[in-house]
């Protein structure tokens, strides 16, 4: 089936920590280029991000690109301080699918997806179908081209 995962980086070599990431993740198909966001959340004071999303195509379950995610954000020695906090890496399980989970740890389709434009930009680099009439201007505001990876 079908899967979308958002990337994000906002602390050291951001370009670097995401090639990693895409290097590590399973069933790869597609890659959006790479735009760079103010934070969303979080703490004053944090750096831009770089975002990407990513397409697989894969039989995996959310719960196994969940634990692919995590593996890639431990091998870039993401550390969990606080909610939206700086991070080395980040990846977001968006969609796989028509799945649908509401786990405390995992909600597909991701939650607040439908609501970033550093998610529906690149997700709709990869697939159109997907994002229009959910991407406005106002969402797109602020999402700058970063180039590709």
């Amino acid at each position: 089936m079908r899967a979308f995962l958002g990337l994000g980086s906002n602390l050291g070599d951001r370009r670097t920590y995401l090639r990693a990431a895409v290097d590590r993740l399973p069933d790869l198909v597609a890659v959006s280029p790479v735009y760079e966001t103010d934070p969303v959340g979080g703490p004053p004071g944090q750096g831009a991000y770089l975002n990407c999303v990513v397409e697989l195509w894969t039989a995996r379950t959310p719960r196994e690109l969940l634990t692919a995610a995590q593996a890639a954000e431990a091998a870039a020695a993401r550390v969990r301080v606080e909610r939206w906090g700086p991070r080395t890496l980040d990846v977001d399980v968006l969609l796989v699918g028509d799945e649908k989970v509401d786990e405390p740890d995992l909600t597909i389709p991701h939650p607040w997806m439908w609501s970033r434009g550093f998610v529906l930009v690149p997700l709709g680099d990869l697939a159109p179908e997907l994002v229009l009439g959910n991407l406005t201007s106002e969402l797109a505001r602020g999402v700058r081209a970063a180039g590709s990876l």
